[in-house]
Order: structure tokens, then sequence, then C-alpha cells
């Protein structure tokens, strides 16, 4: 869909990288690398993304680190767009909201740097009752937006033990329970 209305496949992926996940920092020649393009390639487009106000530049040193403009007017657009995109969304409304006591969920690994590796790493925190019912809606979630779903079942105490391990605090929160927040 959106390589339908976005004809530069590096512009596609630059708006995955800052889009997915507004904290995402990066410098030209680490983009450029990641996404496997040409320095010159990612330039242009991070040069057309600023001047279009899409993104905020700040120096590290002599380097120039890149972000999402939160606030810009098309902020909460662009992020719905790529979540759409990804079929994050499906994902929150199928297979979340029917499982009863989740408390979190978000996602880690190449989705939450704003990379579309394929596959979504997926962690609940909460206390899942079936697993062939989880089973049973990431299949059919996998099967609506083309891409694999790896979930991992948490409760709050292997959260905290895991934290660092898992990398939450680069991780995307794509729901929460919010009346169990002060919990």
């Amino acid at each position: 869909m959106l390589d339908s209305l976005i004809t530069s496949k590096t512009r596609i992926k630059l708006l995955l990288k800052f889009f997915l996940n507004s904290e995402t920092k990066a410098y030209l020649r680490g983009l450029a690398e990641e996404l496997g393009e040409s320095t010159n390639a990612v330039r242009v487009e991070l040069n057309r993304l600023t001047k279009a106000g899409l993104l905020q530049i700040s120096s590290d040193g002599r380097t120039k680190l890149y972000r999402a403009n939160t606030e810009h007017t098309l902020f909460p657009e662009l992020n719905s767009l790529v979540r759409k995109y990804l079929g994050i969304d499906q994902v929150v409304d199928n297979v979340l909201v029917q499982l009863g006591t989740v408390e979190l969920a978000f996602i880690t690994g190449d989705y939450a740097r704003g990379i579309d590796s394929g596959i979504i790493d997926l962690i609940i925190v909460g206390k899942i009752e079936n697993h062939e019912f989880l089973q049973h809606l990431v299949d059919k979630a996998e099967e609506v937006i083309k891409r694999k779903i790896r979930v991992l079942v948490l409760n709050k105490e292997e959260l905290a033990r895991l934290k660092e391990k898992l990398k939450v605090d680069k991780a995307l929160v794509v729901w929460t329970n919010r009346t169990n927040e002060n919990n």
C-alpha cells in the first residue's frame, strides 16, 4: 500500500524507521548501513523529510542525528499510517483486547527500531488463560498482515528480571491497561 503512494523505497524505509518509534535517533552512515542503501540516497531523502519539517536534526559532536518531529501536525497520522502498513494495529485489536488480563504489550527487536524485517516480536505482560486461543489469534493476524509474529508472555516479575535483556527501554509500547498502571 505505502509503496503505491510513495515511490522511493528509501523514503519508505526512513518513514518506517522514524515514525514507528518516535524515540528513534540515527545518523546518516548508520542509516545507510542499516537500510542497505547508499549514503547519497539516504542523504537525499533525509534532506527532503527535514525540509518538509517531518524530521529534526540535532548535533552529537560533528555528527548530525535525525529523529521524527513529533510536533509536526502530520506526525500522528504518519505514525498511524506506518502502524497500519505494518499491521500492528490489527495485532493489537485481534490478539490483545480479547485475552483478558493483559497489562502491557510491546514490540522489541527490528520493528521497535523501525525496520520491517518480516518478524514482529510481541511481548505480552499479564496472565493468559488460554494459550491455544492466543495462538489462534496470532495465526489469524499473521494471515492478514503477512508477517510472522513471535509472542512471549511474561508476568510482572519475569518482565522485571528480563527487562535489560529484552531491551525494554528501546521497545515500542503498543498497548497498556491504564486501569492497572498504579498497581
